[in-house]
C-alpha cells in the first residue's frame, strides 16, 4: 500500500491509505470522502480537486489489471497488489461523479490467535472450525458486507494441509495463502464490445477439470452454486466459500433461489436434498453496533426432515449490554450437540480436542 501511495495520483488520500487503522475509503465524488476506523464511518477532511483528478486515480488504479472503465462500462471491481480490493462506479451511472471504493487488506488480523483477541470468536469455536476445514467439512461463511467473512474464511484456509492442491476462484483475486500448491483463478469482465467475459460459474466447472483436492469459493452469487453442489457430490469435499446473507436460514434461502435460476426443472424437496448433502457448516458473521465484527453464530446443516433442511445451533452469541466503555459485552453459548460431519473428519485422522463441544458459555 505505501508503494502506491506514493504515486502522486494517490496524493489526495495518501494518509488515509497509510493509515493502518483506517480499514475502508469510500470517495463519493470530488468533494467528499469517508473513512471506516474501528467499524465506524466519518467523513474525512481530504478532497479532490475536481471530478478529473479522481478520474486520473481511478485510471491508475485499474491499469495493473489491464481494465478500462467508460461511459458503457461504468462499473469495475480491481485489487492491488497488497490484497485490498476495491470498485469504482463513474456517470451516468453514478450522479455524483466517479465513486471509488477502497477495501483495505487489514494486517491486524492474521491469524486465529488474532482473531479470537479482536473477541471475533472463542478459542474453542477457533478448535471447532479448524478441524471443520482441516477435517474436509465443505464451510459456508456468511454475513453482510464488511462483516470479516473473506478474513475469516482466509485465515482458517491455513488449516488445508501442505499437501493437497488448492485453487481459489474470485471475481477479484483476493485470498492470499501460505500453502505453495494454490492456483487462483480470476473472473473477467466483457471487453468494450461485449466480448471476453469470463464468469464464475465458467471458473468452477473449469477447476473441475484441473485436478482439484479443494476448492475456494471467494462469494457465491448465482448460477455457480450448482456447479459448487455437483462439484461436491462428485467427491471434491472440503470446499470453502463466501455468501451474502443475514443469518444462516437466509443462507439457505439464498442457495435455494440461486439454485432455481440456472432454470433446472428440479423440485424444490430435491434442492434441499442437495444442499443438505453437500453443505456441512455455515459460519456467520455479523457488524455489531460498537464496530466490532463477530462470528454470532456456527450452525450444522444437519439433513432433511419433511422437506426441510435442518439446522442445529453449535454457538450462538447473546448480547448482555453495553459497558462503561460504550463496548458491547456478550457471551458464546455452545449447545453441546456434535455434528455429524466430526465423525468424517474422525475418519481422515482429524479429532477434535476433548471439551469443546461441552454445553455451556463462554465470554
Amino acid at each position: 500500500m505505501s508503494t502506491f501511495a506514493d504515486n502522486p495520483a494517490a496524493r489526495p488520500i495518501r494518509e488515509l491509505l497509510l493509515d493502518p487503522t483506517v480499514t475502508e475509503i469510500m470517495v463519493n465524488g470530488p468533494d467528499q470522502v469517508f473513512l471506516e476506523r474501528e467499524g465506524r464511518m466519518q467523513l474525512a477532511d481530504e478532497r479532490f480537486r475536481d471530478a478529473e483528478q479522481l478520474m486520473g486515480l481511478i485510471e491508475v488504479l485499474l491499469r495493473p489489471s489491464g481494465r478500462v472503465i467508460s461511459s458503457t462500462s461504468p462499473y469495475m471491481d480491481f485489487r492491488l497488489p497488497d490484497g485490498s480490493r476495491g470498485n469504482v462506479i463513474i456517470p451516468p451511472a453514478a450522479l455524483n461523479g466517479p465513486v471509488l471504493t477502497i477495501r483495505k487488506f487489514t494486517r491486524q488480523l492474521t491469524s486465529v490467535i488474532s482473531l479470537i483477541e479482536a473477541g471475533t470468536l472463542t478459542e474453542r469455536m477457533a478448535h471447532l472450525l479448524a478441524v471443520a476445514v482441516e477435517g474436509r467439512a465443505n464451510i459456508i461463511f456468511s454475513g453482510a458486507t464488511g462483516t470479516g467473512k473473506t478474513t475469516t474464511l482466509g485465515i482458517f484456509s491455513r488449516y488445508i494441509p501442505e499437501g493437497e492442491r488448492i485453487i481459489t476462484i474470485e471475481d477479484t483475486a483476493e485470498i492470499q495463502l501460505p500453502q505453495r500448491h494454490v492456483v487462483r483463478l480470476e473472473c473477467r469482465p466483457p471487453n468494450l464490445e461485449g466480448k471476453g467475459e469470463i464468469n464464475m460459474s465458467d471458473l468452477v466447472r473449469n477447476s473441475l477439470r484441473m485436478r482439484p483436492t479443494r476448492i475456494i469459493v471467494g462469494e457465491i452469487r448465482g448460477q455457480e452454486v450448482i456447479d459448487m453442489i455437483q462439484a461436491i457430490s462428485t467427491g471434491h469435499h472440503g470446499c470453502l466459500a463466501v455468501l451474502h446473507a443475514s443469518s444462516p436460514t437466509d443462507v439457505i434461502s439464498r442457495l435455494e433461489l440461486m439454485s432455481l435460476s440456472r432454470g433446472l426443472l428440479l423440485p424444490l424437496w430435491a434442492i434441499h436434498k442437495q444442499i443438505a448433502s453437500t453443505i456441512d457448516l455455515i459460519v456467520q458473521h455479523e457488524l455489531l453496533g460498537d464496530g466490532s465484527r463477530k462470528v454470532t453464530r456456527m450452525t450444522e446443516v444437519a439433513g432433511v426432515q419433511d422437506d426441510r433442511i435442518v439446522l442445529r445451533d453449535l454457538f450462538e452469541y447473546r448480547r448482555l449490554g453495553v459497558n462503561e466503555h460504550g463496548r458491547i459485552v456478550g457471551e458464546w453459548t455452545c449447545s453441546g450437540v456434535r455434528p455429524g460431519f466430526l465423525e468424517r473428519c474422525e475418519k481422515r485422522g482429524v479429532e477434535l480436542p476433548a471439551g469443546v463441544l461441552a454445553p455451556g458459555a463462554d465470554r
